[in-house]
């Protein structure tokens, strides 16, 4: 597989692990404290990094829409790489070299270990939609082919947002770009609400159009697929008002045999088995009579939904759409570009089920449409979707989180959704630089990311001191006291309650010798040497 090399790679490569792990200071909650939904103000490369503990794997949709690298300063959004915190974390990762980057070196470097922490968070059936223009739309898609492997490539889809163009460049441009991702084979997108479907034909059961119940594939074939192939038997006087004629899977007298059809020479298949067929015979599968005298099987399709696309082009995708909405919402524009309410719900309509608690997650959240659309798809199928946004600019709260506020309680005409959420800012660091633990974080904080660092799993308090908790019949302690040493010896021994086959024992010091540990089934480890670091 090709890799993209630039500039400054090496230094990313791995900058996702060195990335310090700072804890997550909830400022005020709108509505319920504990709904899920989060609006974090703050770098996003450290409030990814503070959402692993809770959310690694468990993230089913991430949608972004970084920096173009167009080098345009003059928008609300900054989608310039040359800003000036972009500058100083260049600086200080890539080094002197960073000083010679090109634009296109730069942007790479900001998105590389922002895309590796991105894919650690996205569950295994979970999908990435990364909106992009061409700048960087094919750095892009290498970066992304190695980090979240090109198997797992589904589509680039072209949104044609601006159907008049922008008129600059030698050629007018109307389109962006989606590139979509899974995580793994595990994920199969969503139909989505086929807008223009009106059903020509109806039945008792309601409208309906036709679809050949033959599979056209030759992959599927009579010699490796013998169960789809069988026989069909067509009454051909049985015509109804659709024109269609009545099937059985039993030979009868006055009935014509109809097995699929060959393509390209070969003996396909149906797409359905015979038990299936049986159960929608004369319901939802027919015959239908073609020009040339004979057959075809076909499906009463009655789903008015469809496959996405991979061009967008309709009024849902117009970008002025985003701006009058937001407008409308604070009554000014106070954003430009923003992208418009139905674009983002087709894409968590694509990627998340109303029926789960998915977690969509938006690290460039910008004026916070990402938020609007699950409050508004939860409002309508009663859904019970979440959010997490991430924003660095100082319009975190102002703008982002106002707009979703505003979406809850309603504005203007406009009916609220309900829905809560809560405010959050990066704070300290858990780790100092010297890899001391900080002594103003709580110490609840650090057990969560201890356990987190041990087991990969959520920490739960436990009501014995000092216990993280138990897995696979080990229990995890974690003896720790701000203003004291602690030592692991007889007497702490005799303090622990829980009666498992292992016991692993973060302490100051050790005084157990070997052979009491191993008689015991303990392993210990040094505060605070030996805690992992994400």
């Amino acid at each position: 597989m090709p890799v993209l090399n630039w500039i400054g790679k090496e230094k990313v490569v791995n900058h996702h692990r060195q990335v310090p792990y700072r804890i997550l200071e909830s400022r005020y909650a709108h509505g319920l404290a504990d709904s899920g939904n989060m609006i974090v103000h703050g770098d996003n490369l450290d409030a990814l990094k503070a959402l692993l503990p809770r959310y690694e794997g468990r993230v089913k949709l991430v949608y972004i829409d970084p920096p173009y690298n167009t080098g345009n300063e003059k928008w609300v959004y900054n989608d310039n790489v040359n800003d000036p915190k972009m500058r100083k974390w260049l600086g200080e990762v890539v080094g002197k070299e960073g000083e010679d980057l090109s634009r296109h070196d730069k942007w790479l470097c900001m998105m590389y270990p922002r895309l590796k922490l991105l894919h650690r968070l996205l569950a295994d059936d979970g999908v990435i939609f990364i909106s992009i223009d061409d700048n960087e739309v094919f750095n892009l898609k290498f970066v992304c082919d190695e980090i979240f492997g090109n198997k797992n490539f589904i589509s680039a889809i072209t949104v044609v947002g601006n159907p008049r163009g922008r008129d600059y460049g030698g050629i007018a441009r109307m389109h962006d770009y989606i590139l979509v991702y899974k995580k793994s084979s595990m994920l199969e997108l969503n139909l989505i609400q086929d807008k223009d479907n009106n059903f020509v034909l109806e039945d008792e059961l309601g409208g309906f159009e036709l679809r050949e119940l033959r599979n056209r594939n030759i992959r599927f074939n009579k010699e490796n697929r013998p169960n789809l192939y069988y026989p069909f038997y067509i009454d051909p006087a049985s015509k109804d008002d659709n024109g269609l004629f009545e099937i059985w899977l039993e030979p009868k007298s006055g009935l014509i045999e109809h097995y699929p059809l060959a393509s390209q020479g070969i003996n396909v298949v149906w797409r359905w088995g015979k038990q299936k067929s049986q159960d929608n015979l004369n319901v939802n599968i027919k015959a239908k009579a073609k020009r040339d005298g004979g057959y075809q099987i076909v499906e009463k399709y009655r789903e008015a939904r469809m496959m996405a696309r991979s061009v967008w082009w309709d009024k849902d995708t117009n970008t002025e759409k985003g701006t009058l909405l937001v407008k409308e919402i604070f009554e000014d524009k106070v954003f430009d570009y923003p992208k418009p309410l139905e674009f983002m719900m087709r894409i968590i309509e694509m990627g998340t089920d109303a029926e789960s608690d998915d977690i969509i997650l938006d690290s460039f959240a910008g004026s916070g449409t990402t938020a609007h659309a699950v409050l508004n798809m939860n409002k309508q199928d009663g859904g019970n979707r979440k959010f997490i946004l991430v924003e660095m600019e100082d319009y975190a709260e102002g703008i982002t989180a106002e707009r979703v506020r505003r979406v809850i309680d309603g504005y203007g005409n406009t009916e609220g959704t309900g829905g809560s959420f809560t405010y959050y800012e990066l704070g300290e660091r858990l780790l100092l630089e010297d890899g001391n633990l900080n002594e103003d974080v709580d110490t609840q904080r650090i057990c969560e990311y201890v356990w987190y660092t041990e087991t990969r799993s959520e920490y739960v308090h436990q009501d014995e001191y000092y216990l993280l908790g138990v897995r696979a019949d080990t229990a995890y302690y974690f003896y720790y006291e701000k203003d004291s040493i602690t030592t692991l010896d007889h007497s702490f021994l005799q303090s622990i309650k829980a009666k498992v086959g292992g016991y692993l024992i973060y302490a100051d010091i050790n005084t157990l010798s070997a052979e009491e540990m191993d008689a015991k089934g303990i392993r210990f480890k040094k505060i605070p040497r030996d805690i992992s670091r994400l």
